[in-house]
């Protein structure tokens, strides 16, 4: 009987669906916890190739929705039709501001929705509804190419 490569059997193919959920707290050192994460979940899944630009923009979401909130947030990863959908929610329900067409590289702010608009291949935003104030989901996309 042959052995089995333990790391391919534990390793997901990379066409089938996935998702999962990080639930941070109001804490900035969050962030680097959330892409540490992300980078692991990828590997796991045949995915390291993507991880660069997914780690930037889900830093940008991540850290967006602690700077400009007060509540917790959580980190959504979710993986269908060789489509990478990262999602952030957040406590305010807000929207977040458009990014601009051109940024400054010596702007102080506005910049880390633009960087998420460049890089990945569709972004926006929904209110989420439930009782009170629910807060919003931010999303951006990645395709697997």
């Amino acid at each position: 009987m042959p052995e089995a490569n333990s790391a391919q059997a534990t390793c997901a193919e990379p066409d089938e669906p996935w998702e999962y959920t990080l639930y941070i707290p109001h804490d900035l050192r969050a962030v680097t916890i959330g892409r540490r994460t992300l980078r692991l979940i990828l590997a796991a899944h045949g995915l390291p190739h993507i991880a660069e630009a997914a780690e930037l923009v889900a830093t940008e979401l991540v850290s967006n929705a602690l700077r400009h909130t007060k509540g917790p947030a959580a980190l959504r990863l979710r993986w269908a039709g060789r489509v990478l959908r990262i999602g952030v929610w957040d406590t305010d329900p807000t929207p977040p501001e458009p990014p601009p067409d051109v940024v400054s590289a010596y702007a102080e702010e506005g910049r880390g929705l633009a960087l998420v608009r460049t890089c990945s291949d569709g972004w926006g935003w929904y209110p989420l509804a439930g009782v009170g104030d629910a807060g919003k989901f931010v999303w951006c996309e990645l395709a697997a190419a």
